[in-house]
């Protein structure tokens, strides 16, 4: 992801206190768009939704995203702590959108909800992902 997002940059730069190496997720989001030939003119989602390692899941409006970034690394190396990687959220409407261990990344289209966000820690599961081994 890093490398198809091109730029990265200090995660202090966006997040108070940071460390570490990020990239910005709406770069990543163009040059990945772009990767797998969809049209300029195509619609956005209104969300994201970002699933954790530990089963923690966020889905955040696609108006809090301006500034998020994706931390993937701290001097050059993987993350020691919270990896692979962890989107942060400058301007969402809760710390509990800056989600640790994020192992999927899923665009959505709700034009329902446009503006809610939600977060916590998922408690249904389909039976294949009760046998999945993370």
């Amino acid at each position: 992801m890093a490398a198809l997002a091109g730029r990265a940059f200090p995660l202090i730069e966006r997040v108070a206190g940071g460390a570490g190496e990020a990239f910005d997720f709406m770069e990543w989001l163009g040059a990945y768009r772009s990767q797998q030939g969809v049209a300029e003119d195509a619609p956005l989602p209104t969300h994201l939704k970002v699933e954790a390692f530990d089963t923690f899941e966020a889905v955040i409006p696609w108006e809090q995203l301006k500034d998020a970034a994706v931390q993937f690394a701290v001097d050059g190396a993987p993350l020691p702590k919270g990896g692979p990687v962890r989107l942060y959220v400058p301007h969402g409407s809760s710390e509990c959108l800056n989600v640790k261990s994020v192992i999927v990344f899923r665009l959505l289209l709700d034009e329902g909800n446009r503006d809610e966000a939600s977060y916590g820690f998922k408690s249904t599961f389909t039976p294949a992902e009760m046998r999945m081994k993370r």
